[in-house]
Protein backbone atom coordinates (compact mmCIF):
# COMPACT_ATOMS: atom_id res chain seq x y z
CA UNK A 1 0.00 0.00 0.00
CA UNK A 2 1.20 3.67 -0.99
CA UNK A 3 1.57 4.52 3.18
CA UNK A 4 3.47 2.16 4.13
CA UNK A 5 0.06 -0.04 5.51
CA UNK A 6 0.11 -3.40 5.76
CA UNK A 7 -3.37 -5.03 5.08
CA UNK A 8 -4.69 -7.12 7.34
CA UNK A 9 -5.92 -10.28 6.42
CA UNK A 10 -9.75 -11.22 6.73
CA UNK A 11 -11.44 -14.78 6.07
CA UNK A 12 -12.53 -14.55 2.28
CA UNK A 13 -16.38 -14.25 1.99
CA UNK A 14 -18.74 -14.78 -1.20
CA UNK A 15 -18.36 -11.29 -3.23
CA UNK A 16 -22.61 -11.47 -3.38
CA UNK A 17 -24.85 -11.10 -0.75
CA UNK A 18 -28.63 -11.39 -0.93
CA UNK A 19 -31.81 -9.70 0.07
CA UNK A 20 -33.65 -12.61 -1.17
CA UNK A 21 -32.47 -12.98 -4.74
CA UNK A 22 -30.96 -9.15 -4.91
CA UNK A 23 -27.13 -8.37 -5.11
CA UNK A 24 -26.39 -5.23 -2.66
CA UNK A 25 -25.42 -2.13 -5.13
CA UNK A 26 -23.15 -1.18 -2.55
CA UNK A 27 -22.04 -3.72 0.74
CA UNK A 28 -19.48 -2.70 2.80
CA UNK A 29 -18.45 -5.86 4.71
CA UNK A 30 -16.10 -5.37 8.13
CA UNK A 31 -14.23 -2.30 6.73
CA UNK A 32 -11.47 -0.62 8.01
CA UNK A 33 -8.79 1.71 7.20
CA UNK A 34 -6.08 2.59 9.34
CA UNK A 35 -3.66 6.00 9.17
CA UNK A 36 -1.29 5.03 11.62
CA UNK A 37 -2.90 4.97 15.07
CA UNK A 38 -5.94 6.65 13.45
CA UNK A 39 -8.83 4.16 12.44
CA UNK A 40 -10.08 6.17 10.16
CA UNK A 41 -12.89 3.60 9.19
CA UNK A 42 -13.69 1.25 12.10
CA UNK A 43 -15.41 -2.22 11.10
CA UNK A 44 -17.88 -0.44 9.03
CA UNK A 45 -20.84 -2.65 7.33
CA UNK A 46 -23.92 -1.56 5.47
CA UNK A 47 -25.76 -2.51 2.48
CA UNK A 48 -27.39 -0.15 -0.25
CA UNK A 49 -29.86 -1.84 -2.95
CA UNK A 50 -30.98 -1.31 -6.80
CA UNK A 51 -33.06 1.86 -7.15
CA UNK A 52 -32.26 3.12 -3.09
CA UNK A 53 -31.06 6.52 -1.89
CA UNK A 54 -28.49 6.01 1.04
CA UNK A 55 -27.66 8.46 3.56
CA UNK A 56 -24.07 8.22 4.66
CA UNK A 57 -24.47 10.55 8.16
CA UNK A 58 -21.58 11.53 11.01
CA UNK A 59 -19.74 14.71 11.44
CA UNK A 60 -16.78 16.00 10.20
CA UNK A 61 -14.14 13.76 10.45
CA UNK A 62 -16.17 10.32 11.09
CA UNK A 63 -14.65 8.28 8.35
CA UNK A 64 -17.70 9.20 5.47
CA UNK A 65 -15.05 10.29 2.98
CA UNK A 66 -12.28 7.19 3.56
CA UNK A 67 -15.34 5.07 3.17
CA UNK A 68 -16.33 6.38 -0.17
CA UNK A 69 -13.13 6.85 -1.52
CA UNK A 70 -12.61 2.99 -0.72
CA UNK A 71 -16.12 2.28 -2.54
CA UNK A 72 -15.06 4.60 -5.70
CA UNK A 73 -11.66 2.50 -5.64
CA UNK A 74 -9.77 6.14 -4.51
CA UNK A 75 -8.45 4.35 -1.74
CA UNK A 76 -6.97 0.61 -0.42
CA UNK A 77 -8.96 -0.40 2.90
CA UNK A 78 -6.58 -1.83 5.42
CA UNK A 79 -8.92 -4.88 6.54
CA UNK A 80 -12.36 -6.24 5.12
CA UNK A 81 -13.78 -5.47 1.80
CA UNK A 82 -16.77 -3.83 -0.06
CA UNK A 83 -18.53 -4.53 -3.34
CA UNK A 84 -20.32 -2.68 -5.99
CA UNK A 85 -22.96 -4.99 -7.97
CA UNK A 86 -20.59 -7.97 -6.66
CA UNK A 87 -17.69 -6.89 -7.47
CA UNK A 88 -14.93 -6.21 -5.17
CA UNK A 89 -12.95 -3.46 -4.69
CA UNK A 90 -10.12 -4.82 -4.32
CA UNK A 91 -10.22 -7.69 -6.69
CA UNK A 92 -12.24 -5.93 -9.40
CA UNK A 93 -11.22 -2.16 -8.85
CA UNK A 94 -11.31 -2.26 -13.29
CA UNK A 95 -14.94 -3.28 -13.64
CA UNK A 96 -16.18 -1.09 -10.42
CA UNK A 97 -14.61 2.05 -12.13
CA UNK A 98 -17.07 0.94 -15.20
CA UNK A 99 -20.12 0.94 -13.08
CA UNK A 100 -19.67 3.42 -10.29
CA UNK A 101 -19.57 7.46 -9.92
CA UNK A 102 -17.69 9.39 -7.67
CA UNK A 103 -18.60 13.19 -6.82
CA UNK A 104 -15.94 14.29 -4.42
CA UNK A 105 -17.14 17.28 -2.17
CA UNK A 106 -14.58 19.48 -4.04
CA UNK A 107 -13.39 18.54 -7.62
CA UNK A 108 -11.51 20.76 -9.91
CA UNK A 109 -12.25 23.12 -12.67
CA UNK A 110 -10.05 23.49 -15.90
CA UNK A 111 -9.49 27.70 -16.57
CA UNK A 112 -9.39 27.55 -20.69
CA UNK A 113 -12.41 25.00 -21.05
CA UNK A 114 -16.25 25.70 -21.31
CA UNK A 115 -19.15 23.91 -20.43
CA UNK A 116 -19.39 21.65 -23.33
CA UNK A 117 -15.53 21.07 -23.44
CA UNK A 118 -15.26 19.80 -19.86
CA UNK A 119 -17.99 17.23 -20.00
CA UNK A 120 -16.22 16.00 -23.11
CA UNK A 121 -12.99 16.13 -21.66
CA UNK A 122 -14.19 13.44 -19.06
CA UNK A 123 -16.04 11.72 -22.26
CA UNK A 124 -13.01 10.78 -23.51
CA UNK A 125 -11.23 9.84 -20.71
CA UNK A 126 -13.80 6.92 -20.70
CA UNK A 127 -12.68 6.03 -23.92
CA UNK A 128 -15.98 6.07 -25.67
CA UNK A 129 -16.26 6.38 -29.49
CA UNK A 130 -17.38 9.07 -30.75
CA UNK A 131 -20.87 8.52 -31.49
CA UNK A 132 -21.27 7.34 -27.84
CA UNK A 133 -19.24 10.07 -26.78
CA UNK A 134 -21.75 12.76 -28.52
CA UNK A 135 -24.97 10.65 -27.14
CA UNK A 136 -23.19 10.53 -23.58
CA UNK A 137 -22.60 14.57 -23.47
CA UNK A 138 -25.82 15.32 -24.88
CA UNK A 139 -27.80 13.19 -22.40
CA UNK A 140 -25.90 14.59 -19.16
CA UNK A 141 -26.43 18.17 -20.59
CA UNK A 142 -30.08 17.70 -21.18
CA UNK A 143 -30.39 15.95 -17.73
CA UNK A 144 -28.63 18.54 -15.74
CA UNK A 145 -30.47 21.49 -17.64
CA UNK A 146 -26.56 22.82 -18.79
CA UNK A 147 -27.44 22.45 -22.47
CA UNK A 148 -28.22 26.47 -22.67
CA UNK A 149 -24.36 27.25 -20.94
CA UNK A 150 -22.27 25.18 -22.84
CA UNK A 151 -20.06 27.75 -24.01
CA UNK A 152 -20.05 29.40 -20.39
CA UNK A 153 -16.33 29.06 -18.92
CA UNK A 154 -16.61 26.70 -15.77
CA UNK A 155 -14.88 29.16 -14.16
CA UNK A 156 -17.49 31.90 -14.12
CA UNK A 157 -20.15 28.99 -13.03
CA UNK A 158 -22.37 29.47 -10.16
CA UNK A 159 -22.11 27.02 -6.54
CA UNK A 160 -24.99 25.77 -7.60
CA UNK A 161 -24.32 25.34 -11.51
CA UNK A 162 -20.42 24.08 -10.54
CA UNK A 163 -22.68 21.41 -8.57
CA UNK A 164 -24.88 20.46 -11.28
CA UNK A 165 -21.15 19.95 -13.84
CA UNK A 166 -20.18 17.87 -11.22
CA UNK A 167 -23.15 15.45 -11.46
CA UNK A 168 -23.14 15.62 -15.00
CA UNK A 169 -19.07 14.91 -15.39
CA UNK A 170 -20.22 11.78 -12.62
CA UNK A 171 -23.23 10.69 -15.07
CA UNK A 172 -21.17 10.59 -18.12
CA UNK A 173 -20.45 6.68 -17.90
CA UNK A 174 -24.21 5.72 -16.70
CA UNK A 175 -23.34 4.24 -13.96
CA UNK A 176 -25.16 2.18 -11.39
CA UNK A 177 -24.28 3.18 -8.70
CA UNK A 178 -23.25 6.91 -7.83
CA UNK A 179 -21.38 8.28 -4.83
CA UNK A 180 -22.10 11.84 -3.74
CA UNK A 181 -19.54 13.25 -0.67
CA UNK A 182 -21.69 16.37 0.45
CA UNK A 183 -22.66 17.71 -2.85
CA UNK A 184 -25.29 20.42 -1.30
CA UNK A 185 -22.24 22.08 0.62
CA UNK A 186 -22.69 25.74 0.07
CA UNK A 187 -25.66 25.81 -1.68
CA UNK A 188 -28.45 27.88 -1.84
CA UNK A 189 -32.07 26.93 -1.11
CA UNK A 190 -33.21 26.70 -4.71
CA UNK A 191 -30.44 24.89 -5.64
CA UNK A 192 -30.54 22.44 -2.90
CA UNK A 193 -34.25 21.42 -4.03
CA UNK A 194 -33.02 21.35 -7.65
CA UNK A 195 -30.17 18.88 -6.70
CA UNK A 196 -32.83 17.00 -4.05
CA UNK A 197 -35.53 16.88 -7.28
CA UNK A 198 -32.01 15.43 -9.70
CA UNK A 199 -31.60 12.84 -7.04
CA UNK A 200 -34.60 11.47 -6.80
CA UNK A 201 -34.96 11.24 -10.54
CA UNK A 202 -31.47 9.11 -10.29
CA UNK A 203 -33.07 6.86 -8.18
CA UNK A 204 -37.06 6.31 -8.82
CA UNK A 205 -36.91 6.45 -12.75
CA UNK A 206 -33.74 5.24 -14.19
CA UNK A 207 -32.96 2.93 -10.69
CA UNK A 208 -29.57 3.88 -10.15
CA UNK A 209 -28.50 3.48 -6.35
CA UNK A 210 -27.09 6.81 -4.47
CA UNK A 211 -25.28 6.97 -1.54
CA UNK A 212 -25.27 10.41 -0.57
CA UNK A 213 -23.57 12.17 2.59
CA UNK A 214 -24.96 15.58 3.94
CA UNK A 215 -24.64 17.82 6.86
CA UNK A 216 -28.47 18.95 5.99
CA UNK A 217 -29.80 16.17 7.74
CA UNK A 218 -33.85 17.36 6.75
CA UNK A 219 -33.35 17.53 3.41
CA UNK A 220 -31.35 14.05 3.37
CA UNK A 221 -34.46 12.85 5.65
CA UNK A 222 -36.76 13.51 2.87
CA UNK A 223 -35.21 12.01 -0.01
CA UNK A 224 -32.90 8.55 1.38
CA UNK A 225 -34.94 5.19 1.52
CA UNK A 226 -32.34 4.26 4.33
CA UNK A 227 -28.95 5.76 6.20
CA UNK A 228 -26.14 4.54 7.56
CA UNK A 229 -24.37 6.62 11.15
CA UNK A 230 -21.32 7.16 11.18
CA UNK A 231 -19.43 8.44 14.23
CA UNK A 232 -15.42 8.02 15.37
CA UNK A 233 -15.19 5.61 12.03
CA UNK A 234 -17.37 3.17 13.63
CA UNK A 235 -21.01 2.50 12.51
CA UNK A 236 -23.80 3.40 15.26
CA UNK A 237 -27.36 2.45 13.30
CA UNK A 238 -28.06 1.57 9.76
CA UNK A 239 -31.32 0.43 7.84
CA UNK A 240 -34.77 2.29 6.84
CA UNK A 241 -35.25 5.91 8.43
CA UNK A 242 -38.65 3.73 10.57
CA UNK A 243 -36.05 1.38 11.05
CA UNK A 244 -33.31 3.31 13.02
CA UNK A 245 -36.36 5.55 14.85
CA UNK A 246 -37.45 2.61 15.73
CA UNK A 247 -34.93 1.12 17.45
CA UNK A 248 -33.66 4.11 19.19
CA UNK A 249 -36.86 4.35 20.89
CA UNK A 250 -36.69 0.74 22.39
CA UNK A 251 -32.66 1.71 23.55
CA UNK A 252 -34.26 4.50 25.46
CA UNK A 253 -37.07 2.16 26.65
CA UNK A 254 -39.52 4.68 24.65
CA UNK A 255 -42.85 3.73 23.64
CA UNK A 256 -42.99 2.85 19.48
CA UNK A 257 -46.22 4.64 19.42
CA UNK A 258 -47.08 7.69 17.58
CA UNK A 259 -45.56 10.97 19.30
CA UNK A 260 -48.20 13.76 19.82
CA UNK A 261 -48.33 17.46 20.53
CA UNK A 262 -51.02 19.18 22.58
CA UNK A 263 -50.87 23.11 22.99
CA UNK A 264 -53.66 24.34 24.99
CA UNK A 265 -54.14 28.45 25.99
CA UNK A 266 -53.74 28.13 29.44
CA UNK A 267 -53.74 25.57 32.05
CA UNK A 268 -50.53 23.61 30.41
CA UNK A 269 -50.45 21.54 34.18
CA UNK A 270 -54.06 20.44 34.20
CA UNK A 271 -53.23 18.84 31.13
CA UNK A 272 -50.15 17.13 31.82
CA UNK A 273 -51.80 15.60 34.67
CA UNK A 274 -54.72 14.38 32.41
CA UNK A 275 -52.15 12.87 30.10
CA UNK A 276 -50.26 11.28 33.05
CA UNK A 277 -53.41 9.81 34.19
CA UNK A 278 -54.05 7.78 30.53
CA UNK A 279 -52.57 4.52 30.17
CA UNK A 280 -51.88 4.73 26.76
CA UNK A 281 -49.93 7.74 26.95
CA UNK A 282 -46.07 7.27 28.41
CA UNK A 283 -42.95 9.99 28.10
CA UNK A 284 -45.20 12.97 28.57
CA UNK A 285 -42.84 16.57 28.67
CA UNK A 286 -44.30 19.63 28.64
CA UNK A 287 -42.70 23.01 27.37
CA UNK A 288 -44.42 26.33 27.49
CA UNK A 289 -47.80 25.84 26.65
CA UNK A 290 -46.83 22.19 24.79
CA UNK A 291 -47.52 18.97 25.82
CA UNK A 292 -45.38 16.25 23.93
CA UNK A 293 -46.21 12.41 24.28
CA UNK A 294 -46.03 9.00 23.05
CA UNK A 295 -49.31 7.24 22.74
CA UNK A 296 -49.72 3.43 21.48
CA UNK A 297 -53.54 3.64 21.14
CA UNK A 298 -55.37 3.98 17.43
CA UNK A 299 -56.70 6.65 16.38
CA UNK A 300 -60.26 6.03 17.63
CA UNK A 301 -58.33 6.34 20.83
CA UNK A 302 -56.72 9.33 19.88
CA UNK A 303 -60.30 10.33 19.15
CA UNK A 304 -61.68 9.76 22.80
CA UNK A 305 -58.61 11.69 24.24
CA UNK A 306 -59.11 14.71 22.60
CA UNK A 307 -62.88 14.83 23.44
CA UNK A 308 -61.91 14.06 27.11
CA UNK A 309 -59.41 17.28 27.08
CA UNK A 310 -62.64 18.80 25.29
CA UNK A 311 -64.92 17.49 28.55
CA UNK A 312 -62.26 18.79 31.04
CA UNK A 313 -62.86 22.15 29.24
CA UNK A 314 -59.04 22.58 28.42
CA UNK A 315 -58.58 25.35 25.68
CA UNK A 316 -56.99 22.98 23.04
CA UNK A 317 -55.76 24.75 20.03
CA UNK A 318 -53.32 22.34 18.27
CA UNK A 319 -53.35 18.67 18.40
CA UNK A 320 -51.21 16.50 16.16
CA UNK A 321 -48.88 13.95 15.79
CA UNK A 322 -44.83 14.45 15.78
CA UNK A 323 -43.05 12.88 13.18
CA UNK A 324 -39.52 12.36 14.88
CA UNK A 325 -36.83 13.98 11.77
CA UNK A 326 -33.52 11.90 10.68
CA UNK A 327 -32.19 15.05 12.28
CA UNK A 328 -33.82 13.46 15.92
CA UNK A 329 -32.38 10.15 15.30
CA UNK A 330 -28.80 11.55 14.47
CA UNK A 331 -28.94 13.79 17.74
CA UNK A 332 -30.01 10.80 19.72
CA UNK A 333 -27.17 8.06 18.55
CA UNK A 334 -24.33 9.99 18.25
CA UNK A 335 -22.40 11.34 21.37
CA UNK A 336 -20.37 14.47 19.69
CA UNK A 337 -16.61 11.85 19.72
CA UNK A 338 -14.03 12.87 17.60
CA UNK A 339 -11.04 10.81 16.68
Amino acid sequence: MSDGQTRISTPPAPAVASNGNATPAIECRHLHRYFGRLKAVNDVSFRAYRGQVIGFIGPNGAGKTTAMRILATLDVPTAGDAFINGYSVIDDPDKVRKIVGFMPDSFGKYANMNVLEYIDYFARAYNLSPPARRDAVERVLVFTELKPLVEKPVISLSKGLSQRLGLARTLINDPAVLILDEPAAGLDPRARIELRELVRLLARELKKTVLISSHILTELGEICDSAAIIEAGRILASGTIDEIQQAQRASQGRSTGAAVCVRVLRDVERLERLLLEQPLASGVTVVAQTATFEFTGDEAGLCDLLRLMVRENLDVVEFRGRSETLEDAFLAITKGVTQ
